[in-house]
């Protein structure tokens, strides 16, 4: 009897148990399929698609998330995929972003293809230019007025542009009886690098103004000697000839910064300031933004501490200081971020500074990082107040760390100024891939100062050098005597930042005459020196402190070298030389000399080197586009 109730219980649950394990069934099949797809590993090669090179440097990112990477010098790349779409997004400068959704292999390998513009000149005048184009059927023009009438007589919209960027005029070559002395302070930002490379990819050239010669130089990594003595950094020279002028030899200065491990950096107090104004509401600003703060929050350590202030009409602190072992919580709050209303900078700047004070940590980082297009139009927003604001925090201790985003608005010439006066950096942020750059690849440079007010003084010897013109630094010149006054503010070196500079130089004894004075009246006249090739050619004399001290240091170098054939040349060498040569024809230097977009892809592509991380294959692209833009490589005066 109890044999027939347990059987017919048995076959009254019958159906209920098939149902619910073919539920579990499937469930355990969902769970392990996505595990099997979160734990995938997907390879593969990116390729030119006309020429079938393979491209390094192309992001890789998976869609919906920050998981990402850059293909190699051999254009391959590897990603772990994680949780949400298994869609892969391939992207590089200049050619068309493509979208590949996951199937059962695991190697997936893409070809990418121009991005070509369809040019259809539509010239606009204004005091400075008078050129246009139309890309895709969108009229762009960065300097037009808000509307303009279009060659068939028919009237276009243009958007308005109010981007402001300040003129440094090209200083020319200086005698060296007259002036033996060079000093400048060095420069690691490399703002204007991804800035100009933004209007690239826009299919136009940027404004010369746009175009910082040493920001160029100083985008990229050489490989300088590590330092081996008591000082933080090395210095590095090399001297060849010149590619764009058969007169003059091309002097290669460099220093090193020493390489710190991010687990040995002393403990940060950061202050996220974020503009959340209306001007910010674009894909390319505050999302943007987003992304960048959560790649630098991945990398901050426990005893890391953040705090967020915004600001649009007003100002207000979103996050007193946290640890940045509360990840979760500082995301949702960056999550939380809308743009909208006017813009209270000078505002917020003081309300940053005042959260960093109130938390400062002794001999640590404190430091501001500030996310903005730069365009305060609310309360005190002068470029001189904030120069004056941020000189006085410096002094305090805190340091700041300008981020700049967006088009059309875009006001590089006051967050150059910040960046220069708060003792920081500057940097411009296109796309994910800076980001990754800036956040991650350099991320100790970017936020631990291993020596401040760093000077440069060169002394070049008349027996050896008739002139020289240092090229770029046009707004880190000094007088000579500022060299040793230590009150004298000079640029600051990140933990395994480099320092790039060159020179033209004419050697002594050459047949070249430059403008000089009157014989003197109440003092010996300079007298000739005869060329000695045997002599030194200079002394590279440098000063800096300490990140927490006021005194300077002073340590040199004495340069003997003789001139190396350029053929000969470092790949470091050769590849900054095409790097300044395509700054100068972007410029429309009056030193160009014989500089042509041909030659600058002829000689970065024989000097990229390894490349790991793919920056120099990323040059060698944009010099392409830039060649492609027909009707563009020479401006109408």
């Amino acid at each position: 009897m109890a044999g027939l109730i347990n059987r017919s219980f048995f076959l009254t649950l019958k159906p209920f148990i098939m149902k619910n394990l073919f539920f579990c069934l499937v469930t355990a099949v969902i769970f392990i399929t996505n595990l099997h797809a979160q734990n995938r590993t997907i390879t593969g090669v990116v390729s030119d698609g006309p020429t079938g090179q393979p491209m390094a440097g192309v992001s890789v990112i998976q869609k919906g998330t920050t998981n990402g990477t850059l293909t190699d010098a051999s254009g391959s790349y590897r990603i772990e995929m994680i949780t949400g779409d298994q869609v892969l997004i391939f992207a590089f400068v200049g050619m068309q972003t493509r979208e590949i959704h996951i199937q059962q292999s695991n190697r997936i390998d893409v070809a990418l293809y121009p991005d070509l513009v369809e040019l259809e000149e539509v010239i606009v005048e204004n005091d400075s230019y008078r050129f246009g184009h139309r890309i895709k059927n969108a009229v762009v023009n960065m300097y037009a007025p808000s509307y303009e009438s279009s060659p068939m007589g028919s009237t276009v919209f243009m958007e308005h542009n109010t981007e402001s960027y300040t003129h440094h005029a090209e200083s020319g070559y200086k005698v060296v009886l007259l002036n033996p002395l060079s000093t400048f302070s060095i420069d690691v930002d490399n703002a204007s690098y991804s800035n100009m490379r933004r209007f690239i990819d826009m299919g136009q050239l940027p404004p010369p103004d746009a175009v910082r010669v040493e920001e160029l130089l100083n985008y990229f990594s050489y490989d300088y000697p590590q330092p081996t003595g008591r000082h933080p950094f090395a210095i590095y020279t090399e001297l060849s000839e010149c590619p764009w002028n058969p007169d003059a030899q091309l002097l290669h200065v460099g220093l090193k910064g020493v390489e710190i491990d991010k687990t040995e950096l002393p403990p940060s107090n950061l202050v996220f300031l974020i503009d959340v104004s209306g001007s910010m509401n674009s894909s390319n600003k505050l999302p943007l933004v987003k992304t960048a703060m959560k790649m630098l929050l991945e990398e901050l350590r426990p005893q890391d501490r953040v705090a967020i202030v915004v600001y649009s009409g007003n100002s207000a602190v979103l996050l007193p200081s946290t640890s940045a072992a509360e990840k979760s919580r500082i995301t949702r709050v960056i999550d939380g971020l809308n743009a909208g209303g006017s813009t209270a900078g000078g505002q917020a700047m003081r309300m940053a500074y005042d959260v960093a004070l109130e938390n400062f940590v002794e001999n640590g980082n404190n430091r501001i990082i500030m996310a903005t297009d730069g365009d305060f139009n609310v309360g005190e927003s002068s470029n001189a107040s904030m120069e004056r604001l941020v000189e006085e925090k410096r002094r305090l201790g805190v340091y700041i760390t300008v981020l700049g985003f967006g088009m059309g608005n875009y006001k590089d010439d006051r967050l150059e100024i910040i960046a220069n006066k708060g003792n920081g950096n500057y940097g411009y942020i296109d796309n994910t891939q800076e980001a990754r750059k800036l956040m991650v690849s350099e991320f100790a440079g970017t936020l631990f100062t291993i020596a401040k007010d760093v000077k440069l003084q060169i002394e070049f010897n008349p027996a050896r050098v008739k002139a020289y013109r240092l090229i770029g630094y046009e707004n880190r010149r000094l007088n000579d005597e500022d060299f040793n006054d230590d009150t004298k503010d000079a640029g600051e070196m990140g933990a395994g930042h480099s320092v790039t500079a060159l020179y033209e130089i004419i050697p002594a004894g050459a047949d070249m005459n430059f403008p000089g004075v009157d014989e003197l009246r109440y003092q010996s006249n300079a007298s000739p020196v005869a060329p000695d090739p045997r002599a030194e050619l200079l002394t590279v004399k440098t000063r800096y402190k300490r990140p927490y001290g006021n005194q300077s240091i002073l340590f040199d170098l004495k340069v003997q070298g003789g001139v190396v054939p350029l053929t000969r040349a470092s790949d470091d060498f050769r590849f900054a030389a095409a790097v300044a040569e395509f700054g100068l024809l972007l410029r429309e230097s009056p030193f160009k000399g014989n500089a042509s977009f041909e030659n600058v892809l002829q000689m970065a592509q024989q000097s990229r080197g390894t490349d790991e991380e793919g920056h120099r294959a990323g040059f060698v692209n944009l010099v392409r586009t830039t060649m492609s833009l027909n009707g563009l490589t020479l401006r109408e005066k």
